[in-house]
């Protein structure tokens, strides 16, 4: 079946969005098509001050891990998460153009963009010996933290199908002596190397796959987050600080835990897809572990042990747009979306998207992500729901993790 898109060209979307903030849209767009450097682009990129890829859960669009600049910032601060994209796919270029870094398309300039500034404790090594940089990444104003990059829905086939969170640990661990888990004392470490650098740092963020093991289904998981955010505690002299952890959608009584034994603030719990249907294909592992409703019934749980405006859910927005799916459009998709966001917004539940980037590793390398028309959509949507219900977005906005469009806009529209 043949989906109904939008076929607007960024100018087009633009002048039909005129309050749509013009620097969010192309960042939107950005995330959407990818980016490519040219030889000069990389000429200019230091590997002793800028920051590189290399040690992400997810692998680049071209296929390759290092080498490249980790993404790029725009000219007002927005922060770009671009992932590396063949030629052939169309991307944006970035080249260097009357001695400054610039973005183009089709040969056009469009803006100077400015490379990530690489943090002081990226060199360093741990007492184990263990490079800083490959046990705690950043952001630039949030700290990353991995502590395992193996997703146990795989073992079955039931891996996300967007996803190639075990492809790429291979890969990692091949090129680069990746370590599946974290020790939590080479953590210790690299977190306190890391808040010397004052003000640099806003927040710690925890991300990793599902482990479904335990005499509760997920209690393993549960077990390596507290012990690796108790590793973190020892980092602050407060009992809470600026915290999220992305994890699977767990039990009210293991996410009791989590909140009463160490100091994390909010949680997000991913769904996904904002569609049972859908979800139940794209996501075949967490449906047979949990389920779409018993999922959001976790995610209203949550809500109840973090608070309002510290739960969350990410979508990986267009995924409900791929073959089979019920949608026979954009517009019909965009509805259903905002439907179950405005829902889940209803219990103290924010949405946040995340632009679908198809990787080479994961089953749906070769499917077509939404238009940027779709996305702008989205986002707006999205935000307005946020200001109905009076959420706030401040642990997932735009400076502590930049993933999300529409939170971008909370700093626009509040």
């Amino acid at each position: 079946m043949s989906i109904e898109r939008s076929q607007l060209n960024f100018n087009e979307v633009a002048a039909k969005y005129p309050d749509f903030p013009r620097f969010v849209m192309l960042k939107t767009d950005i995330h959407r098509r990818g980016v490519n450097y040219t030889d000069a682009a990389l000429e200019s990129f230091d590997p002793d001050r800028h920051q590189s890829g290399g040690t992400h859960i997810f692998s680049s669009r071209d296929g390759k891990l290092t080498g490249r600049p980790e993404s790029i910032l725009l000219r007002d601060g927005t922060l770009v998460l671009a992932t590396p994209t063949p030629l052939e796919q169309n991307p944006y270029v970035v080249d260097l153009i009357g001695g400054k870094l610039t973005l183009t398309d089709q040969g056009e300039a469009l803006d100077e963009v400015f490379y990530w500034d690489k943090p002081d404790y990226y060199d360093k090594r741990t007492s184990n010996g263990t490079l800083m940089q490959n046990v705690v990444s950043a952001r630039p104003q949030r700290l990353y933290v991995i502590p395992n990059r193996y997703c146990h829905f795989w073992t079955d086939g039931g891996g996300c199908k967007f996803c190639d969170i075990v492809n790429n640990l291979k890969q990692q661990r091949t090129e680069i002596a990746m370590q599946t888990k974290i020790k939590t004392d080479d953590l210790t470490e690299t977190i306190r190397e890391a808040l010397k650098e004052k003000g640099r740092f806003t927040a710690v963020f925890l991300t990793a796959g599902s482990d479904f093991r335990g005499e509760q289904a997920f209690d393993r998981e549960t077990d390596n987050y507290i012990a690796i955010l108790q590793a973190i505690d020892k980092c602050f002299a407060v009992p809470k600080y600026p915290s999220q952890l992305l994890c699977t959608a767990l039990k009210k009584e293991q996410l009791q835990r989590i909140y009463d034994q160490t100091g994390l603030m909010s949680v997000t719990m991913d769904i996904e897809v904002l569609d049972e249907e859908q979800f139940n294909f794209v996501c075949p592992g967490k449906a047979k572990w949990i389920g779409y409703q018993e999922w959001k019934r976790r995610l209203y749980d949550a809500v109840e042990v973090f608070g309002e405006s510290r739960v969350n859910t990410g979508i990986v927005s267009g995924t409900e747009l791929v073959a089979p799916t019920r949608f026979r459009s954009e517009d019909e998709a965009l509805e259903a979306v905002l439907n179950e966001a405005d829902e889940l917004a209803a219990h103290g539940v924010s949405t946040v998207h995340m632009v679908w980037q198809p990787r080479p590793e994961s089953d749906f390398a070769k499917e077509q992500n939404a238009s940027l028309e779709y996305y702008v959509r989205l986002s707006q949507g999205l935000q307005d729901i946020r200001r109905k219900y009076k959420l706030s977005i401040d642990f997932d906005d735009y400076r502590r993790c930049g993933n999300h469009p529409d939170s971008d806009l909370a700093r626009v529209f509040s």
